[in-house]
């Protein structure tokens, strides 16, 4: 059954209602292989398999008198820590909730069970979401199962790391800076980062918040890059206000490969990147110009500098709003401290961090010029094929912030510069979906990035979908 363990989601699903696999046989198959990796990995960190199993019981008995209860009937999945699933911790790796127990499911979750999956487990994060990285006080660390010395990234490390692992189906994670899409590329998997609000993210908050987050959005990892249509058309579209006069009816990728026109932003000096991930970048471009697409290596549709900044402005104000009062307090003083003569980028970052409300407004109205220049360069192109991270996945480092760096191409780099490639697309609420590509000579993945237009998000999987079969496609780690 080894080829259950790494079959995609939607290819689960056909063979149970096939009836070649149980809905509890599989469960329990992949239970098996939890308790066999996860151990190591740390990447599923609650179990709810006693629940599950009652809920593939169910499914195994509905098959069985005819009923099918949707594309993801019977299949196993997990979720990421941040979700509301009832009866469950949402702690979002904060030590203070731990004992925040969700007593509803997010309205993501109620659709994905609606469709046929069954739940059962929660996979890890870091701290609030924020980091490249998935550890915290209360869950511990999670490993890379590509090398269990490195990170499998953040914030759905834990998801991606389940994944490639062949330890769950299919995952939901989520993204304000590369959280699927970092993840994803560490790990080898696909991972859809939706456009702005597309999903409804309500139930992926902490608790009793009700408002949708700036930037922010839920979406789906998977093994095969149909699956992360699968997921999207099942959690996208209007939530029960909305749905009094909305309806929704995404475009899907209508042009052959021979009639896509592809821009390509292969390295940025806002961010450099090692050449082994520019390499994969150039990969992916040849293989749709070899396919007979028109590749264009210059088009840029925004000013990277620019972009940047109205990006982290507007990231940093969304992160900070997160915050416990008295941490948000302290950056309020450090920000005060600063020179009022300082108007680097870097002091205008800051104080974004405590700006107010006239400010952020000034920092959306420029993101608003941005989209309508995005909007303006997807009426020219399909799609952008980018890096989406620096390197391949990096060794544990939990220093602070601070003191992190990155190698690349043998020289330090910051941390965090690498957002910049998330920013891209977050910057400006568009979708972006990453494939894998192959291995570095470390023997690590890395991933691409495939941008579109708002509400392209079924066009760029269907492009994923094409460069699967030229060979972009998952690989186990070995060991697995």
């Amino acid at each position: 059954m080894t080829d259950l363990a790494f079959a995609g989601a939607a290819e689960l699903a056909r063979r149970i209602k096939n009836k070649e696999v149980g809905c509890v046989e599989l469960l329990t198959y992949y239970l098996e292989r939890v308790d066999r990796f996860n151990p190591d990995l740390n990447a599923i960190v609650v179990d709810i398999r006693d629940e599950a199993l009652a809920r593939a019981r169910e499914a195994d008995q509905a098959l069985a008198a005819g009923q099918d209860w949707g594309p993801l009937h019977g299949v196993p999945m997990t979720v990421k820590e941040s979700y509301d699933v009832t009866g469950t911790p949402t702690t979002w790796g904060v030590l203070e909730l731990k004992d925040s127990i969700a007593e509803k499911d997010a309205l993501s979750i109620s659709r994905l069970r609606g469709a046929g999956a069954v739940i059962f487990g929660k996979t890890n994060v870091p701290y609030m979401l924020s980091d490249f990285q998935s550890y915290n006080d209360i869950y511990g660390t999670t490993n890379n199962p590509w090398d269990l010395e490195r990170a499998p990234g953040g914030s759905s490390g834990g998801s991606a790391a389940s994944l490639a692992a062949g330890m769950t189906g299919l995952e939901m994670g989520s993204d304000i800076g590369g959280s699927i899409r970092n993840p994803a590329h560490f790990c080898g998997v696909f991972g859809h980062k939706p456009t702005w609000l597309l999903l409804p993210p309500r139930g992926h908050a902490t608790r009793g918040v009700l408002s949708p987050s700036d930037i922010s959005v839920i979406g789906p990892l998977a093994r095969a890059a149909a699956d992360l249509a699968v997921a999207v058309d099942i959690c996208a579209g209007p939530d029960e206000i909305a749905a009094r006069g909305l309806t929704l009816d995404l475009p899907r990728l209508s042009k052959s490969p021979d009639e896509l026109k592809v821009a390509v932003w292969q390295d940025d000096d806002m961010a450099v990147v090692d050449d082994t991930v520019a390499a994969r970048v150039a990969a992916v471009a040849d293989a749709l110009a070899q396919a007979g697409a028109e590749v264009d290596d210059d088009a840029r549709p925004v000013e990277p500098e620019h972009a940047h900044t109205v990006y982290q402005c507007l990231l940093q104000a969304t992160m900070s709003a997160r915050l416990p009062a008295e941490r948000y307090d302290a950056i309020a003083k450090r920000v005060e401290a600063l020179d009022p003569d300082d108007t680097s980028r870097d002091a205008k970052v800051q104080r974004s961090q405590v700006a107010r409300f006239r400010e952020w407004t000034a920092n959306n109205e420029q993101r608003t010029h941005m989209r309508w220049q995005w909007h303006a360069f997807f009426e020219r192109f399909d799609v952008l094929v980018a890096p989406i991270m620096s390197t391949s996945a990096i060794l544990h480092d939990h220093r602070p912030f601070g003191d992190r760096t990155l190698t690349v191409n043998g020289k330090p780099e910051p941390y965090f510069n690498q957002v910049f490639w998330a920013g891209l697309a977050s910057g400006a609420n568009l979708p972006a979906t990453v494939i894998p590509t192959g291995l570095d000579e470390k023997g690590l993945p890395i991933g691409v990035q495939l941008i579109g237009p708002e509400y392209g998000d079924l066009v760029t999987i269907g492009i994923a979908e094409f460069l699967e079969q030229q060979g972009f496609s998952f690989r186990p780690p070995p060991g697995y």
